[in-house]
């Protein structure tokens, strides 16, 4: 399909040329970081940017001290360029007789699942397409993939606004834990509301970006945290070093040995999902990682969720 073919582009002539610059810019955000990663400079980006405005005819990007976004236009126009960009990735592929993902993918994530989970595995995806480059943010917040902030984001809970394509990705499970070291030096809680006596660590209460991550309820009514940190990666170190009781990730605290699960029958469950904007249903290399993404955490299920089981009693 031509570029002409499109709606948005009947009766205009683009080049593609100045599209890959306006793709690399939507995709980062910021014209600075879009030079970068095309390794010219900002004035030969700019340069094009307003070579494709002045072709169709519109202003593409909202320009702030805080970056790029698109416009409406410069959306419209993104889907189209994403289509085009596919169809010749295709094309190159079929030419080379080989299955070809190229370009970038950034995945937006939640910090414990991006950093402890999933950076440590980046090298599956190397291996499965040398040509493609993985930005991962695991960052604790929401991303908005309207606006280009990721192309896949992983959420805590399914979300319910958008054009979005979505997919559970796994059930997580989170449990009390403490170290052996700090429960030799403030005794070890018989009973679930002695844990109110203990230094007890949790979120920072007004930067809990979802109602998801309210979940200190369902293991002490009236918990109040003593040391509040807004990340997860953040609470289970505090934890680990002995700080404190905190609620963790059961899947980041499998390898800690010295951690000690208190009251394992007092558990939270959550989910995540996979999620990318509708309008990169056809971009390859998204569904490619998005696969990939999926297929890893199948292998590793197990790791996520740690069902409680009742003891036997003895015989």
């Amino acid at each position: 399909m031509a570029v002409n073919d499109y709606p948005i582009c009947r009766n205009v002539t683009l080049d593609w040329n100045d599209l890959k610059y306006f793709l690399a810019v939507a995709r980062e955000g910021q014209m600075l970081g879009a030079a970068g990663r095309m390794g010219v400079s900002q004035a030969r980006l700019s340069r094009h940017i307003a070579a494709l405005e002045e072709a169709v005819g519109a202003r593409l990007f909202d320009r702030t001290t805080r970056g790029s976004t698109l416009t409406k236009d410069g959306e419209a126009l993104f889907a189209t360029a994403e289509n085009i960009e596919s169809e010749i990735l295709a094309g190159a592929a079929g030419i080379k007789g080989q299955d070809d993902v190229a370009g970038t993918v950034r995945i937006g994530a939640p910090d414990g699942f991006g950093s402890a989970f999933l950076a440590p595995r980046l090298d599956r995806f190397r291996t499965a397409y040398p040509e493609l480059c993985i930005q991962l943010v695991p960052v604790p917040r929401s991303f908005s993939l309207s606006e280009r902030e990721a192309d896949i984001a992983i959420m805590v809970g399914r979300p319910d606004k958008g054009r979005l394509r979505v997919k559970k990705l796994v059930d997580y499970s989170l449990s009390l834990y403490a170290t052996r070291t700090y429960l030799e030096r403030r005794g070890n809680p018989q009973q679930i509301d002695e844990l109110k006596s203990h230094t007890l660590i949790g979120y920072v209460d007004d930067l809990v970006y979802t109602p998801e991550l309210n979940y200190t309820g369902e293991f002490l009514r009236d918990w109040r945290s003593d040391i509040e940190i807004s990340t997860a990666i953040g609470q289970f170190e505090a934890v680990s070093a002995g700080v404190g009781v905190g609620i963790c990730h059961d899947f980041m605290a499998a390898a800690n040995t010295d951690l000690v699960k208190l009251f394992p029958e007092h558990s939270a469950t959550r989910s995540y999902w996979i999620v990318w904007h509708e309008n990169l249903r056809v971009a390859r290399r998204v569904h490619a990682v998005a696969d990939l993404l999926d297929a890893i955490v199948r292998e590793e299920r197990g790791l996520f969720f740690q069902a409680y089981a009742e003891p036997q009693p003895k015989e």
